[in-house]
C-alpha cells in the first residue's frame, strides 16, 4: 500500500469494509485498486469503503471507484457502496457520469445498511478434494436452484459448477470453498482453491488433455468464466444467464 494512502479492511460479516486514509491522486489509485480487487475476490456479501479521511488531490482518481463497482456488479456480484466523502469528493462524484454508478451515503452505518440490503442471495460451502465432491456440488446446485426457484438452471450449472470442482480434484488438490450467486441476469458459480496454478491453462494448449474438453463445456454453457489470483491460491468462477 503507497505510503500516500492507507487502508484498514475490516470483516463486519457478511459485509466487509475498507476504511481509506490519506491522499488520493492518479499514483494512489493503483494501490486502492489492489486493495478493492483482494477484497471482492473473497466474495462478501457486500463491500463498503469508508471515504471520511481521503483527501482526494486529482478528482479523476475517483474512477478507480466506478471501475470496481462495475467489475462487483459483472462478478463477483457484490454490492459497492462508499460512505462519507468529503464535500468536495461528493460533488465531483455526482458530477462525473462514470462515477454516478457507485451509490454514496454519508455515513458508514448507512452504507452497510444500503449494501446489506442490496446482498444477492448466495450460498457458500468448503469441500474437501475428495471423489465425493463432485457429487456434493450438484446437490448445492439443485439446491440453490430450488431455492431461488430456478429450476432450468439445475442441469447447466451442475454440469459447469461439477467440473470446477473436477479441476480442484485432480489439479489443485487442496481444500476449496464453493459459492452460487443469483443476481440476475445471471446465475454465478465460483470455486476458491488453494493453488496458484490458472485454470485457463488447461484450455489454450490442448483440448483434448484431461480436463480440457470440460473446460471447453464450461465455455460452452457460460456467459463468461475466468480466473482470479486470491491470496496464495485463485477463484475460478462462470456466470450462467438466468433471465
Amino acid at each position: 500500500m503507497s505510503t500516500r494512502i492507507r487502508c484498514e479492511v475490516r470483516d463486519e460479516s457478511p459485509v466487509t469494509v475498507v476504511r481509506l486514509a490519506g491522499a488520493l491522486d492518479l499514483g494512489t489509485t493503483r494501490a486502492v485498486h489492489e486493495v478493492l480487487d483482494r477484497c471482492l475476490s473473497a466474495q462478501p456479501d457486500a463491500l463498503v469503503v469508508d471515504l471520511e479521511d481521503v483527501h482526494v488531490v486529482e478528482p479523476l482518481a475517483l474512477s478507480v471507484f466506478a471501475a470496481a463497482c462495475r467489475r462487483a456488479d459483472d462478478w463477483p456480484a457484490v454490492p459497492l457502496v462508499l460512505s462519507a466523502p468529503p464535500r468536495e469528493a461528493a460533488a465531483w462524484l455526482n458530477e462525473t457520469t462514470a462515477c454516478r454508478v457507485v451509490p454514496v451515503r454519508q455515513d458508514c452505518a448507512e452504507a452497510t445498511a444500503l449494501a446489506g440490503a442490496e446482498a444477492a442471495p448466495r450460498l457458500r460451502a468448503r469441500l474437501e478434494p475428495v471423489a465425493g465432491a463432485c457429487r456434493r456440488a450438484r446437490e448445492l446446485v439443485t439446491e440453490a436452484c430450488g431455492r431461488w426457484n430456478v429450476p432450468e438452471l439445475v442441469g447447466p450449472a451442475s454440469l459447469v459448477l461439477s467440473e470446477l470442482v473436477g479441476n480442484v480434484v485432480r489439479h489443485a488438490g487442496t481444500p476449496m470453498q464453493v459459492t452460487l450467486t443469483l443476481r440476475r441476469p445471471y446465475l454465478r458459480v465460483a470455486v476458491m482453491d488453494g493453488s496458484p496454478a490458472d485454470a485457463r491453462a488447461a484450455t489454450g494448449r490442448d483440448l483434448r488433455s484431461e480436463g480440457g474438453r470440460g473446460l471447453m463445456l464450461v465455455r460452452e454453457l457460460t456467459q463468461r468464466w475466468g480466473s482470479t489470483p486470491v491470496g496464495a491460491g485463485k477463484v475460478v468462477w462462470a456466470m450462467l444467464p438466468a433471465n
